[in-house]
């Protein structure tokens, strides 16, 4: 569904990615993990449109979508849900599933917001709380039924889990792997708790220093400790 062909690319004269290629498939999790400051925020970033694209290409479901703006990349059905401010916080619950609607007749508006609640339904008792008073868990269960109401043909998150508790984090990464099982989405995932993203996950991308290390099967890379134990701090336990 989506396939990056030796990238490079950054911010400004600043370059982050180096001859960065990895193929996401069609209804599959593709996780990418690495250190700190390997690149892979900047990676969803820029095939959002959101950096500075110095070579490469970047396909999405054929088309080339490379150096296209973000609104225009969304338009087919490619969707990015960032780390933080991924939701508006001055808003309720319900006004931002609403905004997420912009386009829909009343009825498929409706329909879509069921839908997507199915995946929290905790969200519905909260939905005319304001924002700025839910939990960071709450937060990232909202963004991602934001995403869901469009009915993207892939998404993109970056680090959903992150800063959450295991328990929360643990809720979240079952409800990407139904998106992919019973949703039938395909997802790009950027996670730092690499074990469990790679759990989840069916393919892996490794990055180090803006290069990609390892592209395969997600299972594999988490049994090879040596570049588990290198990379990511996985014990041989």
């Amino acid at each position: 569904m989506l396939e990056v062909i030796n990238l490079n690319a950054g911010y400004g004269k600043l370059q982050v990615l180096f001859n960065v290629s990895l193929k996401v498939p069609e209804k599959s999790i593709t996780v990418v993990v690495g250190p700190n400051g390997s690149g892979k925020s900047t990676l969803l970033k820029t095939i959002f449109g959101l950096t500075r694209i110095y070579s490469g290409k970047i396909l999405f479901c054929g088309e080339d979508v490379t150096n296209k703006p973000p609104h225009k990349i969304a338009q087919t059905g490619l969707t990015y849900m960032p780390q933080i401010g991924n939701v508006f916080e001055n808003l309720t619950v319900r006004e931002n599933l609403l905004m997420a609607t912009y386009g829909l007749d009343e009825n498929k508006a409706r329909d879509r917001i069921e839908e997507a609640l199915s995946l929290f339904p905790v969200l519905k008792t909260y939905m005319d709380r304001r924002v700025s008073t839910l939990s960071g868990g709450e937060r990232q269960m909202l963004g991602i039924t934001i995403v869901m109401i469009r009915n993207p043909k892939l998404i993109m998150m970056d680090e959903p889990t992150a800063a959450l508790s295991p328990k929360i984090a643990y809720q979240v990464l079952r409800a990407i792997e139904k998106l992919r099982d019973e949703y039938g989405k395909t997802v790009l995932l950027v996670e730092q708790n690499a074990k469990a993203a790679l759990e989840i996950g069916d393919n892996a991308v490794l990055m180090v220093s803006g290069q990609v290390v390892y592209s395969g099967d997600a299972t594999t890379l988490l049994k090879r400790r040596d570049l588990g134990s290198m990379y990511l701090g996985l014990t041989s336990s």
